[in-house]
């Protein structure tokens, strides 16, 4: 039987986002964007369901402290990043919720279809995701924004005890004026804002994956968007604190 959750929110007409109610906390600005965007609608996201049956299977197991939300950058900790993993993340108790092409709409999905249900009750929460809504479709910065924001607002009204880490969409592209770089900026401009609400804490690491002049190494991400080996090195020595710091509250 699927669990129900305690809802302290619900969808304001018209709106991408979860309107608050008493009791709740004060939701961040996320961007009023019309309710059809495709950003905040959730949808499947076909040719995934074995791994999502998975973390349904991982979720009513529970047992883990730390959870990792996002899209092919999350799930590249399982091959380009396994060995940093297994060594600085495994430890802290954590789960990878990663799926390789997921853009918010499809994790706003899986979210009401089982991976949020069972034991499952992180204290810390990594989300990265975004550049498959920048990068596939261009979506507007405010809708991408708006579609992490939906995503933050569910899990806190799920453990709304967990502190959300969540990361700047990572840099993309060679140069810092190539168009998708440019929107990703402009969306992490945005939820930068949502730190201080929802146990979210905003963090950027994106200045460490860049050359001093703003440009993105191969030797970082060699197809100019996946992290490898050295690029998630980068990332576990940032976010390794953060959940350290977390952790202890």
């Amino acid at each position: 039987m699927r669990q129900t959750w305690p809802r302290c929110m619900r969808h304001a007409a018209g709106l991408a986002l979860v309107a608050l109610i008493a009791g709740c906390a004060k939701p961040p600005p996320i961007p009023v964007v019309p309710k059809t965007a495709k950003a905040i609608v959730p949808d499947p996201h076909q040719g995934t369901m074995p791994r999502h049956e998975k973390f349904n299977a991982l979720a009513q197991a529970g047992g883990f402290d730390v959870l990792f939300v996002g899209d092919s950058i999350t799930h590249g900790w399982e091959s380009g990043g396994k060995a940093i993993w297994d060594e600085k993340i495994a430890p802290f108790k954590a789960a990878n919720f990663g799926i390789g092409g997921d853009r918010t709409e499809h994790v706003l999905w899986r979210f009401e279809h089982g991976n949020l249900e069972g034991a499952l009750n992180p204290k810390v929460i990594i989300i990265m995701i975004g550049t498959n809504n920048t990068g596939h479709r261009k979506d507007k910065p405010e809708e991408t924004a708006a579609g992490i924001g939906a995503i933050c607002a569910k899990l806190h009204e799920r453990f709304p005890h967990a502190q959300q880490i969540l990361l700047a969409i990572f840099p993309r592209s060679a140069k810092p004026t190539d168009e998708m770089r440019v929107i990703n900026d402009q969306v992490n401009k945005i939820i930068a804002q949502y730190s201080g609400y929802w146990n979210i804490k905003f963090v950027d690491i994106n200045a460490k994956l860049l050359e001093a002049d703003g440009t993105l190494s191969r030797d970082i991400m060699p197809d100019l968007l996946h992290p490898n080996a050295k690029g998630y090195a980068i990332w576990a020595e940032a976010i390794v604190p953060e959940i350290q710091a977390a952790l202890k509250k």
